[in-house]
Formats: C-alpha cells, sequence, structure tokens
C-alpha cells in the first residue's frame, strides 16, 4: 500500500494501520445500546430533588416530557399516562458535567492505535475534536454510570490544539451526541518567548485575514485562520493551560491585550492572582483535586484545598477530573468534589462546581447544568448524596432518554459473583 494515507480522526494514518485501528476499535467498542427517544411524560416522584440552581427540595417531583424538564416542586399535577417513578429514598440531580476530558479520543493509553487526541504540527486551530469523537468508546458508559452524562472533549498539544466540544453521553454517532461544538479553543500558555510570539502571530494573522475576508479583495482561504474568528470575536473562548503565577499572568495580560475572552485551565496559584482574574472576569478550570503539592514547601493539602480557596477569594471556577488516565478516570469526578468538601468547600457548592458552574463557563447554562423548567432532562436518580463514594446511580435520562447503566465493569462484577457463587457451591476436593 505504500506511501498513500487517509485522514482518521484528527491524525492523517497509513491504510493498513488504518485497518489494524479498526480491528482495535472493534475489540474495544462497547455494547450498550443507546436509550430510545422519550414517548411519553416521565414524573419522578417523593425524591429529594438537587435543582443546584435553588435550595434542595424533599419529597418533591421532577417532571419531564419531550426531553425537556416541565416542572419541579412539591404540588405538581401529573398529565394523564404518564410514567411515575417511585423516587422515595432517592436523590435526583442534574447530570454533572466535565469540563476537560479526552473521552472518545482515547480509549487505552498504552496502544498508540486508540491515541487520537492530538496533531501534529503546534499551530492546529482548524482542528475539531468532536469529528474524531468515538460513540462505541468502552469509556463512556463506566463514567454515565457514575452521573457522569455531559463531557467535554477536548485535543491536546502545541501551541494551539484545536477545539473542543459538549457531548451528551449516549446516542449512536458524534452528530446525534453533540450538544455543543467548538466550546472553547485549547491551547497552551508558555513562558518561552519562541511561543508566545507564535500564538501573537497567529492572533494578528487571523486578524488580518478576518479584514480581507471583509473586503472585495480575494482571499485565500487558510482553515486555521478561519477557525480562530470566533475566537477574535469572543463567541469562543480562548482555553489555557496555565498553572502557577507566572503563566496564569501572563496568559490574562495576552488575553487582555488581544481582546481575548479567555478561561484558565489549571490554575493551581489562581489565589494568588485573584485580583487580576476578578477584574477581566477570567474563570478557571480545575484539573483534579487528586493532586500532589506543586512545590516542596507547600502544605500537603494545598491542592485539595484550591476549590475552597477559589471561592475564599471569589473567583469563579469549576472541578475538573483531569489526571494521569485520562478520560478512563473521568467517573472520578464527584470525588474529587467530595474531597474538596472535606477540605473547606461548603458542600452545595461543590455540587454546583461539577453542574451549574461548568454549565455556565462553557456558556450552556440556559440549556443544562440545574433542574428547571425548560432545560433538557438530561438527570439522574441516585440511592444517596453523589459526593460520597457509598452512593450508585440507579436510573439515568439524556434529553429524556433512559440511558443503560451497565458497562465493562459491571460485566465483570457479575462474572465473578456468579464464578465465587460457584466456587462456594463445590465441594472443597474439586477446586
Amino acid at each position: 500500500m505504500g506511501s498513500f494515507s487517509m485522514s482518521f480522526g484528527l491524525v492523517s494514518v497509513s491504510i493498513g494501520w488504518a485497518l489494524g485501528l479498526v480491528s482495535i476499535i472493534r475489540l474495544h467498542a462497547s455494547d450498550q445500546i443507546p436509550g430510545a427517544p422519550q414517548d411519553r411524560p416521565i414524573a419522578i416522584i417523593h425524591a429529594t430533588v438537587h435543582p443546584v440552581s435553588g435550595p434542595t427540595l424533599t419529597n418533591a417531583t421532577v417532571l419531564f416530557e419531550e426531553g425537556k424538564i416541565v416542572a419541579v416542586g412539591r404540588r405538581v399535577v401529573l398529565p394523564e399516562g404518564c410514567r411515575v417513578i417511585e423516587g422515595a429514598g432517592r436523590h435526583v440531580y442534574p447530570s454533572l458535567i466535565e469540563p476537560y476530558s479526552d473521552i472518545g479520543l482515547v480509549e487505552i493509553n498504552s496502544v498508540r492505535g486508540t491515541l487520537d487526541q492530538r496533531e501534529t504540527g503546534e499551530i492546529n486551530a482548524a482542528v475539531r475534536a468532536v469529528v474524531a469523537f468515538n460513540p462505541d468508546s468502552e469509556l463512556i458508559p463506566v463514567c454515565r454510570a457514575n452521573g457522569i452524562l455531559l463531557a467535554v472533549t477536548a485535543p491536546r498539544g502545541g501551541v494551539l490544539a484545536g477545539r473542543s466540544a459538549l457531548m451528551m453521553l449516549d446516542g449512536w454517532t458524534w452528530e446525534e451526541m453533540m450538544l455543543q461544538p467548538d466550546v472553547g479553543m485549547h491551547g497552551q500558555w508558555s513562558s518561552r518567548p519562541e511561543r508566545i510570539a507564535a500564538l501573537q502571530k497567529t492572533v494578528d494573522a487571523a486578524r488580518r485575514y478576518g479584514d480581507l475576508q471583509q473586503s472585495a479583495s480575494p482571499t485565500p482561504r487558510d482553515l486555521n485562520l478561519d477557525a480562530m474568528q470566533a475566537v477574535l470575536t469572543g463567541q469562543v473562548p480562548l482555553v489555557l493551560a496555565a498553572t502557577d503565577y507566572e503563566e496564569i499572568t501572563g496568559a490574562v495580560a495576552f488575553a487582555v491585550n488581544n481582546g481575548l475572552r479567555l478561561i484558565i485551565l489549571g490554575g493551581y496559584d489562581a489565589p494568588m492572582c485573584a485580583d487580576l482574574l476578578k477584574k477581566h472576569e477570567v474563570p478557571v478550570i480545575v484539573t483534579g483535586v487528586y493532586r500532589l503539592p506543586q512545590r516542596r514547601h507547600a502544605s500537603y493539602d494545598e491542592a485539595y484545598a484550591l476549590p475552597a480557596r477559589l471561592h475564599q477569594a471569589g473567583i469563579h471556577f469549576c472541578i475538573a477530573s483531569s489526571g494521569r488516565f485520562g478520560a478512563s478516570m473521568m467517573r472520578n469526578l464527584p470525588y474529587h468534589a467530595g474531597t474538596a468538601v472535606g477540605f473547606g468547600l461548603p458542600p452545595e457548592l461543590a455540587l454546583r462546581s461539577i453542574t451549574l458552574s461548568t454549565a455556565e463557563i462553557l456558556g450552556v447554562a440556559d440549556r443544562v447544568g440545574s433542574l428547571e423548567p425548560g432545560k433538557d432532562a438530561t438527570l439522574f436518580v441516585a440511592s444517596g448524596d453523589i459526593l460520597e463514594t457509598p452512593s450508585n446511580v440507579e436510573l439515568a435520562f439524556v434529553q429524556g432518554r433512559q440511558v443503560d447503566l451497565t458497562s465493562k465493569h459491571t460485566d465483570l462484577y457479575h462474572k465473578y459473583e456468579v464464578k465465587y457463587k460457584q466456587l462456594r457451591q463445590q465441594p472443597s476436593g474439586a477446586r
């Protein structure tokens, strides 16, 4: 097959390699069938309801129809033909939202053929992670089984890695799973002069390109500069990974000087930059609470207490579960927030930091993030407080569609449950 190549997701691969990748994907494709469209009203009654946008309601009802929430409260009149779900002793939450992951782009971190989160080169503004999203990833059902029904999938690497998208974790194709395309243009801030110069050069070129596009002069099309137009107008925020004080202040200065809307990703030293971040209304995505201290002299709990310190400083933030193993650990998102509670963050704000605050920062709070009439019926029912590890998700809905909560994990659990039950029934000499 020689050197002939084809485009596959974010990267270009040879035909032979692509066929091998297809085989790998088939071996690691989930068996769960996407939920059927909602065909009648559904009401969850007598439950403890967490709207997030307001106080928690006990003995309350959530009613949704045609994929949208119709009513939330203690005195909800149910329509004829309504499916009623008894929620006594149960808790109803809006979907948890993961604001930064490689879900659908990476299947097994140690298997190169399943890695599709990075393009070659330093400037890749034209890249869209959504078109490489694998709807059959085994990680999707694992994550939604713990209440994460919405997640951002983002490209990585280089000065500008490309555009992320907010995905619903249920559906046949990436097109029907996409809730919001292009929620951010992702990049890595660096104090190295050559990288700053490369980013500035791209912004300047994009601005000139936009001006030429508005004129009568014919202009050769440039996909990277096309993609930057929405960033220049503020329609799409620039999401820059920045950790320490110098990186954060440098990223903010760059955004302000260029008139760009900025989100800081990481933000370990964000409390030290509180006045600057608040002045320019720059939110922070905390990339995980389970982190080691940044410096040798720091206290052991500095990372655990970061959300509480951001709250005390008045900085708008949300929590991600990013870590060493990427989306395979995304299921732990509620426990990152729960750990933050143990180190000073009020419980109601911890829940908000993985639901409504995330939706606000991503610009989709009019559709998801809380239980309010008119918003998507993307929600779940849990046996207890979702921030606590003993709680289990028992039912989940994505835009009113009830989703399958089984996964590779539950399959293995039941397999070995049967195995050890059978072993106990065998005579001791037969084992």
